[in-house]
């Protein structure tokens, strides 16, 4: 062990194609870890399963890119921002926000959306129209808001579904030439006038409000369109952006793999040179006591502190840490054993040296390449008993890892409705991460051990 150095460890593992592999993997997933961490906001994570966050958007929808790879595009879910005008006339303060969109899909919206919410005193008027690709207007709404003598907040959703909005586009039904009785009328608004065929083009929702003593303010303003695509890894059935879990579970499988490899690892190594440095009775008793660790059924074990105790992220990693040392150590020991007999070792006894300064200094640094293997082959191991647990519904519902949404795609029978996008995505980076460290391992345990180099 003492005659590879640390160049020479470099010098082998950047000639091996698997570790490099599993090097620009994990490089990969790092910066990927590093993107969610600055450009997702804290509060997205938090309030992964608060419903109200996820309000406005679609319940499993399939992911926008699908529509590169279809002849019909699917209508796409869009949270349009308005721009907003000002006018002044005659003491009436007009406000005019205009929704611009353009639809290029094959298939209709399933609703729209108003959702608003303005500052405003006395009476105010709101009307909403739709202007089409081919120059037509539609008349939607026109209502007013409840009258306030002092300045108020008020909030509100109007709906496609609307009893004012199904009367309105019925009394304008002459600009088609079809019956729109029967129709849905969200298809009405968005088809050509001489066929229920889609319309494609620009169009533009027009949000007027109307005051007579002061001008109200717009605090937020959006239309929501209705569509079966949305983001870039689709959503699940509580509305919630699965791009957002991908990306925050990425820095936790990471945080959770590597803490538990080290962990285990450091004390692993210190159990197993110490129990095989001391011999005797000290060495019988230590091992004796990994032996019982050892054949502890690990999986029911977990189960049973994560009902009993917590399912804590930060408890399931000690936990892990608790069950995955005693390979290491007994592994470790067996190499002190060798280690203890060399001339150096000899030399520092007898310069009464202490047992914990030869340990440190003379033993435990001959096995760092080992620990360096016996790491990397860990963080898998870690990782998937993780979203295991979390699979089955064990895991820390507060944080968004990949076995929680895997979790959650079982409970809402994905697999059954043909929801891939929930499955495959956390199951595709479980398998990558992991295998990224199983070749890195593999690398550096074919380097570190002479029986298995060539």
């Amino acid at each position: 062990m003492s005659s590879i150095s640390t160049e020479d460890i470099k010098r082998e593992f950047t000639r091996s194609v698997l570790g490099m592999t599993g090097i620009a993997i994990i490089t990969s997933l790092i910066i990927i870890s590093i993107i969610a961490t600055v450009t997702i906001p804290a509060s997205t994570f938090q309030e992964w399963n608060n419903p109200e966050k996820w309000l406005t958007y679609p319940k499993t929808s399939i992911p926008i890119w699908v529509n590169y790879f279809t002849s019909e595009k699917i209508p796409e879910h869009k949270i349009i921002e308005p721009r907003i005008i000002n006018s002044e006339s005659d003491n009436t303060y007009l406000t005019s926000q205009q929704f611009p969109v353009n639809f290029e899909f094959d298939d209709f919206p399933s609703d729209f959306v108003y959702e608003f919410e303005t500052k405003y005193s006395d009476s105010y008027l709101l009307t909403v129209s739709l202007l089409r690709p081919d120059e037509k207007e539609i008349n939607l709404i026109s209502t007013s808001l409840p009258f306030s003598e002092n300045e108020t907040v008020y909030k509100q959703r109007i709906f496609s579904t609307d009893e004012m909005i199904k009367k309105n586009i019925r009394m304008e039904s002459e600009m088609f030439a079809f019956d729109v009785s029967d129709k849905n009328l969200t298809n009405v608004i968005f088809s050509e006038t001489s066929e229920n065929k889609v319309l494609k083009g620009d169009y533009t929702f027009i949000i007027n409000t109307y005051g007579i003593k002061s001008e109200n303010k717009i605090i937020d303003s959006k239309i929501i369109l209705g569509g079966k695509a949305f983001g870039f890894m689709g959503t699940d059935e509580l509305r919630r952006d699965l791009a957002v879990g991908l990306l925050w579970g990425t820095p936790l499988a990471l945080f959770i793999g590597v803490s538990v490899a080290i962990g285990s690892v450091i004390v692993g190594l210190v159990y197993g040179v110490y129990s095989g440095y001391k011999g005797k009775k000290t060495d019988e008793a230590l091992m004796r006591f990994n032996d019982v660790i050892y054949a502890l059924p690990a999986l029911p074990f977990l189960i049973i502190l994560a009902v009993t105790i917590s399912n804590s992220i930060f408890l399931m990693i000690g936990f892990l840490m608790i069950f995955s040392w005693v390979g290491i150590a007994k592994v470790s020991r067996s190499m002190s054993l060798q280690i203890k007999t060399r001339q150096y070792v000899e030399a520092a006894k007898i310069m009464g040296e202490k047992d914990t300064k030869i340990i440190f200094k003379h033993i435990i640094p001959q096995l760092l390449p080992y620990a360096f293997a016996s790491i990397a082959i860990s963080v898998p191991a870690a990782i998937t008993t993780e979203a295991g647990l979390s699979f089955l519904g064990l895991g820390d519902p507060s944080f968004p890892t990949w076995g929680q949404i895997l979790h959650d795609a079982n409970t809402y029978g994905a697999a059954a409705q043909g929801f891939w996008w929930w499955i495959v995505p956390p199951g595709l980076l479980i398998a990558v991460t992991g295998l990224a460290f199983v070749f890195i391992g593999n690398a550096l345990d074919t380097i570190v051990n002479p029986k298995l180099k060539r």
